[in-house]
């Protein structure tokens, strides 16, 4: 079932990022959306919840107040088909991105009437970092927020997050210029591989937390496209290695 609550006191996307972090640590919570616009948070739960509960998650951060507004209960028949459609739209940004870094790295590593596969995975990697360290330095301090939430060295090192676009973008300008291959492909196997331990414990632990992938400009939540997307970063890293090797 869902229940969708109000909550007032929020004003900015750090707001929705800590409410939304605290109402998904509250046990029989399986997803948690908000709308900071309209005041309203949208929890799927397992089972019925008290707003005491609810309101128990928030206690330490008094300007935060829920109440209940609704509950809507969705056909069992049409269950499936809704979270299919959800997750298209959900994603879409995301495989969007992918795609067109997929093909214009495709189409600049074609040459002599075939594809070049070292070539091909090179630009890919450069597109890949720079496109996205770009999305997470739109609003540098909304992403480190988000980030520290899972990452295992953003958690205990402050600052980090604000660091780490900056570490995706001389990743991309290094694939770029094919700066020291064999260096850029272990220095990512190194990166890509300890932020995946946090990406792997959250949605192992099931929690309902943002995905910092494209920083704070799309809510993507957490999910297994997350581990996929950096440990194919390290796979491709590591076949790289072993050509430049």
């Amino acid at each position: 079932m869902t229940h969708t609550y109000k909550i007032t006191g929020m004003t900015c996307s750090g707001c929705q990022f800590k409410v939304q972090n605290l109402l998904s640590q509250v046990d029989g919570v399986k997803e948690v959306a908000v709308d900071v616009a309209a005041g309203e948070a949208r929890i799927e739960m397992d089972k019925h919840l008290s707003i005491g509960s609810l309101k128990h998650a928030l206690a330490d951060y008094a300007k935060y107040q829920i109440e209940e507004k609704g509950v809507t209960m969705p056909a069992k028949s049409m269950i499936s088909e809704e979270e299919t459609k959800l997750w298209f739209a959900t994603y879409r940004p995301l495989l969007l991105i992918v795609a067109y870094i997929f093909f214009v790295s495709l189409i600049t590593s074609f040459t002599d009437g075939s594809i070049n596969t070292g070539v091909w995975m090179n630009n890919f990697m450069a597109g890949f970092f720079i496109v996205f360290s770009f999305f997470k330095l739109l609003n540098l301090s909304d992403f480190a927020v988000s980030y520290a939430m899972y990452d295992i060295i953003a958690k205990k090192v402050k600052g980090y997050g604000f660091v780490y676009p900056f570490i995706e973008l001389a990743l991309g300008i290094a694939y770029l210029i094919h700066f020291d291959p064999m260096f850029t492909s272990i220095a990512t196997i190194v990166v890509m591989g300890i932020s995946s331990i946090g990406v792997i414990q959250s949605v192992l632990n099931k929690q309902k937390i943002k995905c910092a992938c494209l920083g704070a400009v799309f809510n993507l939540p957490m999910s297994t496209v997350t581990i996929i997307e950096d440990l194919l970063m390290v796979l491709m890293a590591i076949m790289l290695l072993a050509v430049a090797h």
